[in-house]
């Protein structure tokens, strides 16, 4: 078990979205000496989109020319970059999503994207920078988590599911060593088992890298699967982000039967109150999470026995953040006019956990918009893995065309409401797709509770700095 500092950092900035905890956002936290976090998710197409817009500022390549291995860094900015950049009605090249038997090419850019996102947070100063991972997602974990690795991340970070495997895997990769992860498949039988593989050699032509261990942080609801985490595996978490029901994005669903309020929304009771007593005792650090962009509120975590707070939705507004401008300033003006709404969506995400979304007209939050966009699949994150008749693994997702759903054996009604989430994230970031037909993929934004009151930032303009002082305005 890795042994924690007691320089805790008090304030770590979420990991939100696709990009929106992007690596400017993390090293502008990280430089004032909290914990800054970079989003890993669907970095693997985030760096062959930025590529194809001709790379603005030069980052990723200039990430990309101290990656260790410049075979595969030539072999990716030879397949994506475009020095002047896709013309605006031209789509971008796609990605592979074959990640749970990827290409060698696939998985040096899966490493690769991950090591530059990581780089380029921790460039030019001595602060830590986490990586922040969702369980649910786990077909790229594996080289994501090396490519991180490789960059010298501080801290792992993984919610959305139960990620008891990681703490171990971490161990193996700093080791240089090829490491295994059970596949969570539908309709598989108990005596077919399926695994995702990692060879580090295999990237680092023939030899795995030793490298920096990081702190493996779990996201958690309750003190339950704490508990398990902390003594019911071999190798435990090094500690907790005990998130509340009004934290942003994803968010665990309410325990016992399904309820739902007048809105269509679920009704979280006090069963869904993390038990921090309980958590205390495991005698790991803590963060508690949902709600904590307040002085006060900060104080409070403190006092419980918390090493400090997660915040995101502050940060996701903040000049560093990833979050297109124009869409920033739609939701600030709703925060100053006191309108900005979340929506709870119970059915929205291709998960099935709870979504938080931002109401805004334009967006996947407007039923017209919604309505009017044509299903497609083409980067498949939150894709499910199903055993076919044939015995091999097949992979569906909700949100997809309803034909194909089906005819992969899913139930339509699965399909009512789902939302893409993949493509709608990278739009939120100026990375959505130009479809067949010329449509722009339309946007959805997420935020936790604490949207309504980020208008105490205003002017429109602020800096993850501000954040801080606000948060923390004694140091």
């Amino acid at each position: 078990m890795l042994v924690m500092k007691r320089d805790q950092p008090v304030l770590i900035q979420g990991g939100m979205g696709v990009a929106i905890s992007d690596w400017r956002l993390a090293r502008a936290v990280s430089k004032e000496g909290h914990l800054g976090v970079v989003s890993g998710t669907a970095l693997d197409a985030v760096l062959a989109r930025r590529l194809q817009l001709g790379d603005p500022g030069g980052h990723m390549r200039r990430a990309l020319a101290e990656f260790p291995v410049p075979d595969v860094a030539d072999r990716i900015l030879t397949r994506y970059f475009l020095e002047d950049g896709k013309q605006a009605d031209q789509s971008f090249r796609q990605t592979s999503m074959k990640r749970d038997k990827p290409s060698q090419n696939l998985e040096g850019l899966l490493v690769a994207a991950n090591f530059a996102e990581v780089y380029l947070a921790k460039e030019g100063h001595h602060g830590p920078v986490g990586i922040n991972y969702l369980e649910k997602i786990q077909a790229p974990t594996l080289p994501s988590l090396y490519g991180a690795m490789l960059a010298g991340v501080d801290y792992v970070l993984m919610g959305a599911g139960i990620p008891k495997a990681i703490p171990a895997i971490l161990d193996n990769l700093a080791d240089g060593l090829p490491v295994e992860m059970k596949l969570d498949v539908k309709d598989a039988t108990e005596e077919d088992v399926f695994h995702t593989r990692f060879d580090p050699a295999r990237v680092m032509n023939g030899g795995g890298t030793v490298v920096k261990r990081p702190a493996f942080l779990a996201i958690v609801s309750s003190h339950v699967l704490a508990t398990m985490l902390a003594r019911r595996i071999d190798t435990p978490a090094d500690g907790f982000v005990v998130e509340s029901p009004t934290a942003g994005g994803h968010n665990a669903p309410p325990r016992g039967k399904l309820t739902l309020n007048d809105d269509g929304e679920p009704i979280y009771g006090d069963r869904d109150i993390p038990n921090l007593p309980a958590i205390r005792e495991l005698g790991l650090p803590f963060w508690l999470a949902g709600g904590y962009a307040d002085p006060d509120r900060v104080r409070e975590a403190l006092d419980s026995g918390a090493a400090g707070v997660q915040v995101g939705t502050a940060f996701a507004y903040c000049e560093e953040s990833g979050l297109d401008a124009d869409l920033k300033r739609q939701v600030l003006e709703l925060s100053r006019q006191a309108q900005a709404r979340i929506f709870t969506d119970p059915v929205g995400s291709p998960t099935g956990f709870p979504f938080k979304v931002v109401q805004l007209e334009g967006t996947l939050s407007d039923s017209d918009v919604y309505e009017g966009r044509t299903r497609v699949c083409e980067l498949g994150y939150l894709r499910t893995a199903y055993q076919k008749d044939d015995g091999k693994i097949g992979w569906r997702c909700p949100a997809e065309p309803v034909d194909d759903y089906v005819r992969k054996g899913g139930d339509a009604e699965d399909t009512i409401s789902r939302k893409c989430l993949c493509s709608a994230l990278m739009a939120n970031v100026g990375l959505g797709q130009i479809q067949r037909e010329g449509a722009r993929e339309p946007t959805l934004i997420t935020s936790g509770n604490d949207v309504a009151d980020v208008a105490r930032f205003l002017p429109y303009s602020y800096k993850a700095a501000d954040v801080i002082r606000h948060l923390l305005p004694d140091g």
